[in-house]
């Protein structure tokens, strides 16, 4: 059997570490000498173009500049360059990436001691990838090297026969002495239950005779009554002696026993205590279940009404947890800080909550035409007012999918809302942004509220039961709420993007409510 060498999977950390620190140094050092290069050969391309253009430059001539300039700019490390007259305006500016940044060399160009303008070029940065492409050979040959020293203490640092046998011995006595141990404490408990046995029967033993001896005593007294009165006082105090001879032999033997039997029983209480244990409490959960049926039995009314409330209320909570959804409430909520629409007077109010509420239901007109929305109905029609507007879908059918009718109305909603608050903006009117809210019914008080607590501008929440998420898992991507303090804050989902599709029937149904817009005006 091959056995590998200790720690191989730490060394083989340790020289990724030194391969990754490596190729790091390699690519600073690297980007350290290209820029002093690039600086130097910069520089040097600014002062032979103000030699070059110090004429046109005077002149303002614009076409022999940028002549001259391109010649320039057909190097690769020049992404631009700017040519600037003596009042720092642009004369000529040219170059291959005029977007992209980098380091930039200006130098004044002077005929004299007056100033005619200014060059200023524009070289590129080099990427650290550009500068491991330049370098390939050194890394994969520093890639190489490391795994060689990794193969290498593999097969070096492996353990020898002597040292596996060594310890194939060292375990092996370990468990050979593990069980002389305990070998030696069975055989210590069993000599001392046989022992505590033979003084038992030996102590039995005893008893029965000695029983026996007093019967036939008592017997021999009680036939030679008459004889034994004529017994002289010496005989009466042999026969005290003897018996309290034997009194004090049964004494001796019985505490011999009742040591034996308390050591026996303590060894045996200390080996079954896990059995004792396991059984009391069978016999205990036993008792209390057969009291809890007398219990029951005697209190069958309360004890009904108790499992039927607790029954209902596992169902309910299962119900809760996997239900069904047929309606979707969509809510749409200004998001007004500083409570602006309350204080706008009722002239310039009114007819904002009129136009946000023709284009909520413009919006829900639109988007029901889609096919894919087939079976979604709306039940009522919204209107705005100072806390916005509540807009409810149902489905006429099991595979309507009213989950992402919601979606995309809040989202449709946003996107109009956004449209129309950027227009009012650009012409000082008065506009608020918005946030949607989507829900089931049994959730809409609950996105109420975290509407007002964790809701932001132009942002869309949606909580909805497993059904609904399933529907519109593979069109919408979702993320959950940072560091949630409560339960629906935990379950709340924050909209965060759709698919190509998706957004294109957004698109198209957005342009057509604008459309209709338009042509109302």
């Amino acid at each position: 059997m091959t056995y590998l060498a200790p720690r191989q999977g730490l060394f083989a950390i340790i020289l990724l570490v030194s391969f990754c620190l490596q190729t790091l140094l390699l690519v600073i050092s690297t980007d350290q000498q290209l820029s002093k290069s690039r600086a130097l050969k910069g520089e040097q391309m600014v002062a032979q173009l103000i030699d070059e253009a110090r004429l046109s430059l005077e002149n303002k001539d614009r076409v022999s500049l940028s002549v001259i300039a391109n010649r320039y700019t057909s190097e690769q490390d020049v992404t631009r360059i700017l040519i600037k007259d003596n009042n720092d305006d642009i004369l000529v500016p040219v170059g291959n990436a005029p977007m992209q940044q980098g380091d930039t060399i200006r130098q004044i160009a002077t005929n004299g001691d007056a100033v005619i303008g200014s060059v200023s070029l524009t070289l590129k940065d080099i990427s650290k990838g550009e500068i491991i492409a330049m370098q390939w050979p050194f890394v994969i040959g520093t890639m190489l090297l490391h795994l060689l020293l990794w193969l290498i203490y593999g097969y070096l640092a492996r353990p020898t026969k002597e040292q596996i046998n060594a310890l194939s011995r060292d375990v092996e006595d370990l468990y050979r002495e593990q069980y002389r141990q305990v070998d030696q404490r069975s055989d210590y408990r069993e000599n001392a239950r046989e022992n505590a046995r033979g003084y038992a029967d030996g102590a039995n033993g005893s008893n029965d005779k000695r029983s026996a001896d007093n019967e036939n005593d008592n017997t021999r007294n009680s036939s030679n009554k008459n004889e034994g009165r004529n017994l002289d006082d010496n005989q009466g105090a042999g026969e005290a002696s003897d018996k309290n001879t034997n009194t004090r032999k049964i004494d001796v033997h019985n505490e011999v026993n009742a040591y034996l039997r308390a050591q026996q029983n303590q060894e045996a209480t200390t080996e079954d205590t896990g059995l004792n244990a396991d059984n009391t409490s069978e016999y205990r959960t036993d008792d209390q279940a057969a009291n809890a049926t007398q219990d029951d039995g005697r209190s069958s009314d309360n004890g009904t009404h108790k499992v039927n409330g607790s029954a209902s209320q596992l169902s309910t909570a299962k119900l809760s947890a996997t239900r069904a959804v047929d309606t979707v409430s969509v809510q749409i909520v200004f998001h007004d800080e500083f409570n602006m629409l309350e204080r706008l007077a009722p002239s310039q109010r009114l007819p904002y909550l009129a136009l946000c509420t023709q284009l909520l239901n413009q919006a829900i007109t639109e988007l029901l035409k889609q096919p894919l929305l087939m079976g979604v109905s709306a039940m009522n029609e919204p209107r705005f007012d100072e806390s916005g507007a509540f807009a409810v879908l149902k489905a006429d059918n099991s595979h309507a999918k009213v989950a992402l009718a919601g979606v995309m109305l809040g989202k449709l909603y946003l996107m109009l809302n956004k449209i129309i608050h950027d227009k009012h903006i650009e012409l000082s009117r008065f506009a608020l942004s918005a946030k949607a809210g989507v829900s089931d019914d049994a959730q809409a008080d609950a996105m109420t509220q975290l509407l007002q607590s964790v809701g932001k501008k132009e942002q869309m929440l949606i909580l909805l039961p497993n059904a609904g998420l399933k529907q519109i898992s593979n069109h919408v991507q979702v993320h959950s709420i940072m560091r949630p303090t409560t339960v629906y804050e935990r379950e709340c989902a924050i909209f965060d993007g759709g698919n190509d599709s998706m957004i294109q029937r957004l698109a198209d149904v957005r342009n057509a409510v604008l459309m209709i817009e338009e042509t109302d005006e």
